[in-house]
């Protein structure tokens, strides 16, 4: 017995040395993985570099600079908050914030709602859908200054074709741009019309994905085109929906370009927003450390917005 075991026992013994040889390319596999990793963070580093000096860098310096009084050419002198007290007691403040609320209940009134209908008339067509794709995105890659320069000279008073063609029933003329009552409406109108041509294509690409059988079941049960859009489609298109609500806010919220080229700010102050009130702070009064504190507080506003809609609407996509 004492034999047998003494075989049994040198016969593993030549196992040994095997095992060890099997742990071997092991590790070996374990150093390559370690490697590649390594050359993989070697190739993304400088990526992570030119990012972070273009994009982190420059909200850094903006952080730094709101607690400064510089004119970028002196040395800082460090003034604690006194730059965030500036701006809280500058009365052209709750004006900017208010004509910015304005835009944006406007925009969600007026230009949230288009390109939805549009993508769902659109839907229907079969002949010509590529050239109507065109039509509606066409907007998009004309240069945003062209476009508002285009829809001044439709807004004219006196030979704008807005004015030319109502005169043709008995209306305007109409002063669009230098009445305060219509100067933001005008503003919303042509954002609204230069910008949904992104969100026309995405609504279209995302009634692609529905499936065909909910609206044949539904057109069987006798569902009208209405009750066929407000069961089916638009909660097939809920998470789509939301996504581009949360992108209209943040873009509506920091309008600069429409007011800016449009009227200015004017008239008395009827279209200066928050962007536009920092674009003065710096570049008017040179106040540098009053923009950048201004710029930091849209930021958290922004940031809070955005938190509380995800938060809001985070089961949107799960139900």
């Amino acid at each position: 017995m004492s034999l047998l075991t003494h075989s049994q026992r040198g016969a593993k013994a030549p196992h040994d040395p095997a095992e060890g040889a099997a742990g071997r390319p092991a590790r070996r596999r374990g150093g390559t993985a370690a490697r590649r990793q390594f050359t993989a963070w070697l190739f993304l580093l400088p990526a992570v570099l030119v990012f972070g000096l273009f994009a982190w860098w420059p909200i850094v310096r903006s952080l730094l600079l709101s607690f400064q009084r510089t004119n970028l050419v002196d040395p800082a002198v460090w003034v604690g908050f006194d730059n965030f007290r500036a701006v809280f007691a500058d009365p052209l403040l709750s004006t900017a914030v208010t004509n910015t609320l304005f835009f944006v209940g406007l925009g969600l009134l007026i230009g949230f709602p288009a390109p939805l209908i549009l993508a769902a008339v659109m839907s229907t067509v079969r002949r010509g859908a590529g050239v109507y794709r065109f039509l509606v995105y066409l907007p998009v890659v004309i240069p945003p200054v062209v476009a508002i320069l285009l829809w001044k000279w439709f807004y004219d008073p006196g030979s704008g074709l807005f004015n030319t063609a109502l005169g043709k029933v008995g209306l305007g003329p109409y002063t669009w741009l230098e009445s305060s009552d219509t100067a933001m409406l005008s503003l919303v109108l042509e954002a609204t019309w230069a910008g949904m041509g992104g969100a026309v294509l995405i609504y279209l690409a995302a009634m692609v994905g529905i499936p065909g059988e909910l609206y044949e079941a539904a057109e069987v049960d006798g569902a009208g085109i209405w009750r066929r859009i407000w069961h089916i489609m638009l909660p097939q298109l809920r998470s789509v929906i939301g996504l581009l609500l949360l992108v209209q806010l943040i873009n509506t919220v920091q309008v600069f370009t429409e007011p800016y080229v449009f009227t200015g700010g004017g008239p008395d102050n009827a279209t200066l927003t928050v962007l536009l009130l920092i674009f003065r702070y710096a570049f008017q009064d040179g106040a540098y450390g009053q923009a950048a504190a201004l710029s930091f507080l849209m930021v958290l506003a922004l940031g809070l917005l955005s938190a509380v809609y995800l938060r809001a609407t985070r089961g949107w996509s799960k139900s």
